[in-house]
């Protein structure tokens, strides 16, 4: 059992696998989903942006991208939603890095693979001798 401070409030909480907040941030939270879920539930607002969203209901945009990021708002039925990408902050809509990200991340530890490469090959062609004692 692990006793927190809530992120929002700062009161002490038990944590669990559902909740990153105390009971009553949690309701909170709840009556703004119900809220945002029925704003996008209307036909002309399913493809708000989340700026639009937050503006129209009150709920903070990084309570959004934590409903996006936890699949509670399904990017197939809000196609303009998304949520931060870690490194670069890019809106995307699985994952934790955006393609560009990854991809250049991929390159770095690939040339870092063949510069070990290289050391290595170069630690094994040096030969070391001990001069004779006199």
């Amino acid at each position: 059992m692990d006793l927190l401070n809530c992120p929002n409030c700062g009161t002490i909480y038990v944590k669990n696998s559902v909740r990153d907040v105390c009971d009553k941030c949690y309701r909170e939270e709840e009556a703004l989903f119900d809220k945002v879920y029925r704003f996008l539930r209307k036909q002309e607002n399913r493809a708000s942006r989340i700026e639009r969203v937050s503006q129209a209901t009150g709920a903070p945009e990084k309570l959004l991208y934590k409903w996006v990021k936890r699949g509670r708002l399904h990017t197939t039925q809000f196609p303009n939603l998304g949520y931060p990408c870690d490194r670069c902050g890019k809106i995307i809509k699985e994952g934790k890095l955006c393609d560009e990200c990854s991809t250049g991340i991929k390159g770095e530890l690939n040339l870092f693979d063949k510069e070990k490469e290289r050391i290595e090959k170069l630690n094994k062609s040096v030969y070391y001798s001990q001069e004779p004692r006199k």
